[in-house]
């Protein structure tokens, strides 16, 4: 593998659909979502599509996991990746996630792309920030 490069950068969400998976009014409760992100920076991705399951183990707290395929660039390397996301959500609203890039998924100059990186929102935030440290399989 190739040394780490961590870059940074900001994305917002464009669309959220969220619906429950079976009954919304106990809980633990489970739902689903889609959504659609805009990454700037270090990943440049104008619409990545997300698929989210979530937990609720309180109104307004629980977890999340999801997959997300990115098209575009990262670091000016155009190509395509996907990448599995775990999260938490708090009854502040505050949310924690780390992803990492599911291996084989990387296309185009992406290809061989391996990678970690997370992000930490606060409630109002946005653009809410990310960082993503990668590197690429050589050979």
């Amino acid at each position: 593998m190739s040394a780490s490069t961590t870059v940074t950068g900001a994305f917002g969400y464009a669309d959220w659909t969220e619906t429950p998976i079976g009954p919304a009014d106990t809980l633990p409760r489970r739902a689903r979502a889609s959504v659609v992100n805009a990454f700037t920076g270090g990943i440049e991705a104008a619409a990545t599509v997300c698929e989210y399951v979530f937990v609720y183990a309180t109104e307004k707290a629980g977890s999340f996991t999801g997959l997300q395929r990115f098209t575009g660039r990262v670091d000016g390397r155009a190509g395509g990746f996907t990448v599995e996301e775990r999260g938490t959500f708090e009854e502040d609203g505050t949310v924690r996630c780390t992803f990492e890039v599911v291996p084989g998924t990387a296309t185009g100059e992406l290809a061989g792309l391996r990678g970690t990186g997370g992000y930490l929102y606060h409630p109002g935030e946005s653009p809410v920030p990310y960082t993503f440290s990668y590197a690429y399989d050589l050979g």
